[in-house]
């Protein structure tokens, strides 16, 4: 369980902790809670109105103007991230920032940075920074892959990766969930409905007793005030950036928090800000759909290696009558401590999460899980190799804990959503036939329906920005509509198409030259695209 020791403010430490002790309170009842984010809201007004303009709020020149102590980034023998940052030529840092924006001199955050600084420092182009999305992914590890990514240019930036507020090594929040993450399916019918009604509130009066004094600190907006910080810690004017999926929202919300704070903008998977935290699951179905059919398709074609059907229909029947078969017995995958029970409301979770990008590793991946799924429902045992079984323990069990944590209070705190259960069954069964197998899935309940009201508003795009958008037809986690949408937001911008890909995550990733030249002559230049390009998958 975690820590409910208060901790005050302290200085930073000279080396990252792997999860740092976060300051912790217990909530007595969500009603007090309910009452300190009413009074933190009006609280936080002036400082709302400094950043609308590109101000700074007062009583954060210390914060701004922080001395950072770079050190190396390895945290011991078994740490493989900072083994590999070093490897990379990469130090890291602390920086300090308030908990609360509005009470600069109260009690205060540690995040933690990595760098890999500039080499050519005569044509340096100034900082990068990244965020790899989630929310709540840890990104202190990123600056080695963007670093290959830019190639020719990487030398002319310092490129910087950083765990954003309750993340990673940066005070890594912990509700002590049994389970990973709370994304899970209602089931086929009502009665795993209601067991998932009771999963999702303990999942939340687990957050509430856990961390529930931070948790109204954990929005994007929070994190956008920090990215700021970061930039005055580093001595920058200005920045560019570079975010994955949700860290498109986050650099969209600071364009519109920080005006002319940025140089060089890249929105890599964009998502439509319009529809963030808890509205994001249910806006996926489409592309997840589209994506699952594709695969389907390509299992189709391969049905005398992997034995899932000749056609597309084939291969979906048969997924779902492993998932009846899961909801009348549990599958039972793995043997002994590292064994798992899944049922009706896991099943699809494992699919969720194997449909990312269309590669044929990640295809096959996914194939020979549905495989496994599939002698696990007719009682025979299957071991599953390494991976999947991480795969297992990260979605299912306690030690995904911290990583489920920190995205559910990012979503939270970011959206509000309908406290009414049979809201959720409504919008299941209205779409159970048409999507049977994901409906229920991204129409379930979740934990953000027991949480309160979010301390501020969604943050509205208003305030135009140059920007190179990335954007694939096929995406199945931000779908392609949403990048048209913000590239409608941001008339100064340019939306860059990729034709035929079902992928998710897409400079220094998928592999596509046309996007990787794009995005590095934008990054090197500083001009956007002369219209808007587009890409097709190779």
């Amino acid at each position: 369980m975690p820590d409910p020791q208060r901790s005050r403010s302290a200085p930073p430490a000279r080396r990252p902790r792997p999860r740092a002790r976060p300051l912790r309170r217990t909530v007595a009842t969500g009603l007090a809670l309910a009452a300190c984010l009413t009074a933190a809201a009006a609280a936080a007004l002036p400082a709302q109105a400094a950043e609308a303009t590109g101000g700074q709020a007062r009583g954060l020149d210390r914060y701004y103007g922080q001395h950072l102590d770079w050190h190396g980034c390895v945290l011991g023998p078994d740490d493989p991230d900072g083994a590999a940052l070093e490897q990379a030529g990469a130090r890291c840092t602390e920086v300090t920032v308030p908990l609360d924006y509005a009470n600069p001199g109260g009690r205060t955050v540690t995040l933690a940075l990595s760098r890999i600084k500039a080499t050519d420092t005569r044509h340096r182009i100034g900082a990068l920074l990244l965020n790899d999305g989630g929310p709540g992914s840890p990104t202190l590890g990123a600056p080695p892959r963007v670093h290959a990514a830019l190639k020719d240019t990487a030398g002319r930036f310092d490129i910087v990766g950083l765990d954003s507020r309750f993340t990673g090594r940066s005070a890594q929040i912990d509700c002590g969930w049994p389970v990973g993450f709370s994304i899970q399916s209602a089931g086929t019918g009502r009665a795993g409905f209601e067991r998932q009604v009771t999963l999702q509130r303990d999942l939340a009066a687990r957050c509430r007793s856990a961390v529930g004094d931070l948790l109204p600190y954990a929005s994007t907006r929070d994190t956008a005030r920090d990215l700021d910080v970061v930039r005055g810690a580093l001595g920058e004017r200005r920045i560019s950036y570079l975010g994955l999926s949700y860290g498109t929202y986050l650099g969209t919300v600071y364009t519109q928090m920080f005006p002319g704070r940025v140089d060089r903008m890249v929105l890599d998977s964009a998502m439509d800000p319009r529809h963030v935290g808890p509205a994001l699951l249910p806006r996926q179905l489409p592309g997840l759909e589209h994506a699952f059919a594709d695969w389907a398709e390509w299992a189709a074609a391969r049905h005398g290696t992997y034995g899932l059907g000749r056609t597309r229909e084939e291969v979906t029947a048969g997924i779902l009558r492993t998932v009846a078969a899961a909801a009348n017995r549990p599958l039972v995958v793995g043997t002994g401590a590292d064994a798992f029970e899944l049922d009706d409301s896991r099943v699809p979770v494992l699919l969720f999460a194997g449909l990312q990008g269309d590669s044929a590793p990640e295809r096959a991946s996914l194939a020979e899980q549905v495989a496994m799924l599939a002698e696990a429902a007719k009682g025979r045992p299957v071991t599953p190799p390494a991976d999947t079984t991480a795969l297992l323990q990260l979605l299912f069990s306690p030690q995904g804990s911290p990583d489920g944590s920190a995205m559910q209070a990012i979503a939270c705190a970011d959206g509000t959503a309908s406290p009414d259960p049979e809201h959720y069954w409504r919008e299941i069964e209205r779409g159970r036939a048409e999507h049977p197998l994901f409906g229920p899935l991204l129409d379930n309940i979740n934990p953000c329906a027991f949480w309160g009201a979010p301390r501020e508003a969604p943050t509205p795009v208003r305030r135009d920005a140059r920007a190179l958008i990335l954007a694939a037809t096929g995406d199945p986690r931000a779908p392609y509509r949403g990048g048209v949408a913000l590239h409608d937001m941001l008339p100064g911008s340019r939306l860059l198409t990729l034709q035929g890909a079902d992928q998710h995550g897409l400079y220094g990733i998928y592999g596509n030259p046309c996007v990787d030249d794009t995005v590095n002559a934008y990054l090197a230049g500083g001009r956007l695209p002369d219209t808007d390009p587009t890409c097709t998958r190779q």
